[in-house]
């Protein structure tokens, strides 16, 4: 059986713009945010993978899809599954909530990436088996 990673984010005012509304770029900052958060969740904090080991993990490809606004102090529920491990890549499915209503979802696709030859790679085993468990 998959795991799912849930975490939580509160929309501040700067994510807002003059009308209080959530501002679609602050959206995908958040969600890089929750993407740092579940890769450190998996053991792989990215200021020792980036640092450290010289490697990352790009956004490939990206879509999103807007239900229905959030306002400024809405508390956004993320919740994340991996839908597709490949070699050097992996599809993520996000969907986010406030409440009982449904806001927003994206896929997205994280590529590994070799910071030093600047080259896709394979992800490392214990990666692998990590986001495994998520799939």
């Amino acid at each position: 059986m998959s795991q799912t990673f849930t975490t939580s984010r509160i929309l501040h005012f700067g994510d807002c713009d003059i009308s209080g509304t959530a501002y679609f770029p602050s959206y995908l900052n958040i969600l890089n945010g929750v993407n740092e958060e579940f890769f450190g969740h998996l053991g792989f904090p990215w200021n020792e993978i980036i640092w450290k080991e010289r490697w990352g993990t790009p956004t490939v490809h990206l879509a999103c899809d807007f239900s229905k606004p959030s306002l400024f102090g809405d508390e956004l529920v993320f919740t994340l599954n991996v839908v597709k491990l490949g070699r050097s890549s992996v599809t993520l499915a996000h969907s986010i909530d406030c409440g009982d209503e449904h806001r927003w979802n994206s896929t997205q696709v994280l590529a590994a990436s070799d910071l030093v030859k600047h080259t896709s790679m394979p992800w490392p085993d214990a990666v692998r088996e990590a986001l495994a468990a998520y799939l």
